[in-house]
C-alpha cells in the first residue's frame, strides 16, 4: 500500500502499489512526494516515471479513507500535484487500464503521458455527486478540447486512449504485448524526453473554443433537462467555463470551492452512501472471505417465461452455458424465440456485434425434462410463485441433479426454508430473487436459508459479480426485503383511494418526489393479478391484515396491467403510456360509498409521507428481526431494485435526513386516524429516534 522506488539507468521509476486500483491514500501520497524528491536530489537522474502496479494506474482517491482525516491529511493530493508539476525533471505518467479521477488529475499534472490504447480514462466525481477537486475541471479542457472535457467530466464515463490519441492528454500511445515489452518502451519515451526544456506544462495550455458562452449555455440547458435534482453536473460546467475566464490559480481555487460546498450537499451524501452501500452489500457476518466457492460451468433455468428467459441472457451474457427446461415444446420454442428477438433488437440497437449475438443465442438450448440438466452446475426455478409448485418442481430436482449442485429459487415472497425441507440436500438451497425484466435490473437478493451452506452463499455472491448484478443477502420471510416492504406501501396507496385519492395523484405526488414510478403505473407493469395472489393467501395465513378491496376488484374485472391493455390505467396496442381510466375513477369512488367513506381531498405531502414511511417502519422492523444485515442493505434494494431516487439515498438513508424522530411522530399520528389499524411504529425506530440516532 505505497509507492515503491526504483533506478533503470538514470530513469526513476515509482510505482504504485496499493491493490486493488492503486487508490491515492496517505501512505501512497507520502511514498510518492518522497520518491519524487529522491529522484530531484540524485543527480544521476534524469527522469521520473510514474506507473501502477498490477491491473490500474491509479483509479483516484482510496475509498477506504472517504470520510476520514487521512483523506485531507499531509501530502493531500493537491500536494502531491503540485510536487509533480513543478519537479525540475520531466515526470511522466505510463498510464495501462484505468486512469481516473484523482489518478488521471495526477496524470494532468505530468510533464508527459504515454498510455495503452484501451486504458479507460474518466473523472467520474459527479457519479458522486461532485466534480473534479484536484484540477480536473481546469487541465482537461486544455488538454482536450472545451467539447470532450465537458463530456467527459459532466457524464462521467470513461473513454479509451486510444480515441484520445488526437488530443493533448496523450503524447505516445503504446501498443504492446507483455509487461516487460510496456516497460522497455516506457523507458525508452522517459530517455528521449531527457534534455528537452522547458518541461510542459497542462497549465500554461490556453483553452480556444469560438463562442464558448453559447456552446456552454446548450450545455446547461442540456443538463438542466436531464439532472433536475442533481446539482454537480451544472457546478461542473461552472467550474469548467473558470478555466477559459479566469487566471490557472485563480480557477483552481473556484473548483475547490465548488467541490467544498458539493462536499456538503444532501444528494452528494446520499450518492456517497449509495456508493459505500453497494460495495459493504457483499461483506456478509459470518462469512469469511476465504470460504470456498464451488464451480460454476453451465446453468439451468427451469420455466421459458418471462423471468425464465431473462435470467438466462444473465448467464450468456456472461458467456455461461444456460438450458431452459419447459413442460411442452409450444412453450419452449416460444421462449427461445423471445429471447432471440430481445438479442436481435440489441444488434440493431447497435449495443452487440453480430458475433456476440451469435454467440450469446448460441450459449441458450431448450429441453423437456429434468434428466438433459442433471450435470448443471446450477438450476434456477423459475415457475409460478405457488409453494406447492416450487416444492413439486425441488423434488424432481432433488432426484436427478448431481451432487454439490446448487437448487436455487427465483420466489419473490414464499417460505424457502419450507422448500428446502421438501428435499434431501437443503444445505444446496439458495434464493435467487431476479426483479423484472431480469436480464434489465441489476439488483439480485439473495436469500440464506436457515441450512443453505456456506460455500454455496459464498458462489453465489461471486456469481452475482461475474452477471454484473448487484447482489444483497436477505433472510428467510415473506418478501424478503424489497416485496416485503413495498406491500406496506401498496396498502396505503390501496386505503389512500379509499379516502379521496386516485391513482394518476398518487402516481404523481411520488413521481414528482423522484420516484422512477408510482405505485399503480409500477403495478401495472408487473401485473396487477401477482399482487391479487399474495392477497388471497394473505387472507388465509394472515387473515387481521387488512386492505383496500379496490386492486381486487380491478382484478375481478381482468384488469390486470399492461400486458392486459387495462390495469389501473388505460393502455394502447404498442403504447406503453398510461392513460387515466374513468371506468377505474369510477369503480374508486363508488366503493369509497359503499364501505361508508366520505372522500377528502388529500395533499401530495400525506400522500409521499404514508407512502415513504409505511417502507420506512417495515424496514426497521426488518432489521430489528435480522432480515437484512444492514441499514444500508435495505437502500442498496430500493436503489437498485424498486426506483428509489438517489438522490434521496434509500429509504433509510432518507428517514435519517428527515430526522427519526419526525418520521415515527408522523406515523403516530396516522396511526390516530382512518385505516390506522394499519400502522404501529417498529420497536427500533422508537429506540433510535429515543437515543437521537440514526439507521445508517
Amino acid at each position: 500500500m505505497t509507492a515503491e522506488y526504483q533506478r533503470h539507468g538514470t530513469v526513476a521509476l515509482i510505482t504504485l502499489n496499493n491493490p486493488p486500483v492503486n487508490g491515492m491514500g496517505l501512505v501512497t501520497r507520502t511514498a510518492l512526494v518522497d520518491g519524487i524528491n529522491k529522484a530531484l536530489n540524485d543527480d544521476a537522474v534524469t527522469a521520473i516515471v510514474i506507473i501502477g502496479a498490477g491491473k490500474a494506474f491509479s483509479g483516484g482517491a482510496d475509498i477506504k479513507e472517504f470520510n476520514s482525516p487521512k483523506a485531507l491529511a499531509e501530502p493531500s493530493l493537491h500536494t502531491v500535484i503540485l510536487t509533480v508539476e513543478s519537479a525540475s525533471k520531466p515526470v511522466i505518467a505510463a498510464i495501462h487500464t484505468i486512469c481516473m479521477g484523482g489518478g488521471l488529475e495526477l496524470s494532468l499534472a505530468c510533464h508527459y503521458r504515454v498510455a495503452t490504447p484501451t486504458a479507460q480514462i474518466a473523472l467520474p466525481e459527479v457519479k458522486l455527486g461532485l466534480l473534479p477537486g484536484a484540477g480536473g475541471t481546469q487541465r482537461l479542457p486544455r488538454a482536450v478540447g472545451l467539447e470532450l472535457a465537458v463530456k467527459m467530466i459532466v457524464t462521467g464515463n470513461p473513454i479509451a486512449a486510444e480515441k484520445l490519441s488526437a488530443t493533448a492528454l496523450f503524447d505516445a500511445i503504446i501498443h504492446h504485448t507483455t509487461e516487460d515489452e510496456w516497460l522497455k518502451h516506457v523507458l525508452a519515451f522517459a530517455n528521449k524526453v531527457t534534455a528537452l526544456r522547458p518541461l510542459p506544462k497542462i497549465r500554461n495550455m490556453k483553452v480556444d473554443y469560438p463562442d464558448y458562452k453559447a456552446f456552454l449555455q446548450s450545455a446547461r440547458l442540456s443538463v438542466k433537462a436531464s439532472s433536475e435534482h442533481f446539482p454537480a453536473p451544472l457546478k461542473c460546467i461552472d467550474a469548467i467555463e473558470a478555466a477559459i475566464t479566469k487566471e490557472f490559480e485563480e480557477g483552481l481555487q473556484y473548483e475547490r470551492d465548488l467541490f467544498m460546498a458539493l462536499l456538503e450537499t444532501t444528494t452528494s451524501k446520499a450518492m456517497r452512501h449509495a456508493f459505500f452501500g453497494e460495495r459493504a452489500a457483499s461483506k456478509i457476518a459470518g462469512l469469511s472471505a476465504a470460504t470456498p466457492q464451488r464451480h460454476i460451468a453451465s446453468v439451468a433455468v427451469i420455466g421459458a417465461g418471462t423471468m425464465g428467459g431473462g435470467i438466462a441472457m444473465n448467464f450468456a451474457n456472461a458467456g455461461i452455458a444456460v438450458t431452459i427446461v419447459e413442460t411442452s415444446t409450444a412453450a419452449l420454442e416460444k421462449g427461445l424465440s423471445i429471447i432471440r428477438k430481445n438479442y436481435e433488437n440489441t444488434l440493431k440497437k447497435g449495443k452487440l456485434t453480430q458475433d456476440q449475438c451469435d454467440q450469446r443465442i448460441a450459449l441458450i438450448s431448450g429441453a423437456l425434462e429434468f434428466a438433459a440438466i442433471s450435470q448443471a452446475d446450477l438450476v434456477i426455478e423459475a415457475v409460478f410463485e405457488e409453494l406447492a409448485v416450487k416444492k413439486a418442481v425441488f423434488k424432481s430436482l432433488d432426484a436427478v441433479m448431481k451432487p454439490g449442485a446448487i437448487l436455487a429459487s427465483n420466489t419473490s415472497t414464499l417460505n424457502l426454508d419450507e422448500i428446502a425441507a421438501a428435499i434431501n440436500r437443503p444445505r444446496d438451497v439458495i434464493g435467487m430473487h431476479f426483479f423484472s425484466p431480469a436480464n434489465v435490473m441489476q439488483l439480485l437478493e439473495v436469500v440464506r436459508g436457515k441450512k443453505t451452506a456456506d460455500d454455496v452463499l459464498a458462489t453465489i455472491m461471486a456469481l452475482a459479480k461475474k452477471i454484473r448484478k448487484t447482489a444483497v443477502v436477505a433472510g428467510v420471510c415473506d418478501g424478503f426485503i424489497g416485496n416485503r416492504m413495498i406491500e406496506q406501501l401498496i396498502r396505503q396507496a390501496g386505503f389512500l383511494l379509499d379516502e379521496g385519492c386516485l391513482p394518476q395523484q398518487v402516481d404523481k405526488a411520488m413521481e414528482q418526489f423522484g420516484w422512477a414510478m408510482g405505485p399503480f403505473r409500477m403495478s401495472d407493469l408487473a401485473g396487477n393479478d401477482i399482487g391479487w395472489t399474495i392477497r388471497k393467501r394473505r387472507a388465509i395465513k394472515a387473515p387481521d391484515m387488512t386492505y383496500s378491496k379496490t386492486a381486487d376488484l380491478l382484478c375481478e374485472m381482468g384488469r390486470f396491467g399492461q400486458k392486459t391493455g387495462a390495469g389501473w390505467y388505460d393502455y394502447k396496442t404498442g403504447d406503453r403510456t398510461a392513460y387515466p381510466a374513468a371506468v377505474v375513477d369510477n369503480l374508486i369512488v363508488k366503493h369509497s360509498a359503499n364501505i361508508g367513506i366520505v372522500r377528502r381531498p388529500v395533499d401530495d405531502l400525506e400522500i409521499v409521507e404514508r407512502l415513504v414511511f409505511a417502507l420506512i417502519n417495515e424496514a426497521a422492523q426488518i432489521l430489528d428481526e435480522g432480515i437484512a444485515q444492514k441499514a444500508s442493505d435495505v437502500d442498496i434494494v430500493y436503489l437498485t431494485g424498486y426506483g428509489f431516487p438517489l438522490f434521496r439515498g434509500g429509504p433509510l438513508f432518507y428517514a435519517d435526513t428527515t430526522g427519526l424522530s419526525n418520521v415515527a411522530a408522523a406515523i403516530e399520528k396516522y396511526a390516530r386516524g382512518l385505516h390506522g389499524e394499519a400502522w404501529k411504529v417498529a420497536p427500533l425506530l422508537l429506540r433510535l429516534a429515543a437515543q437521537n440516532k440514526t439507521f445508517n
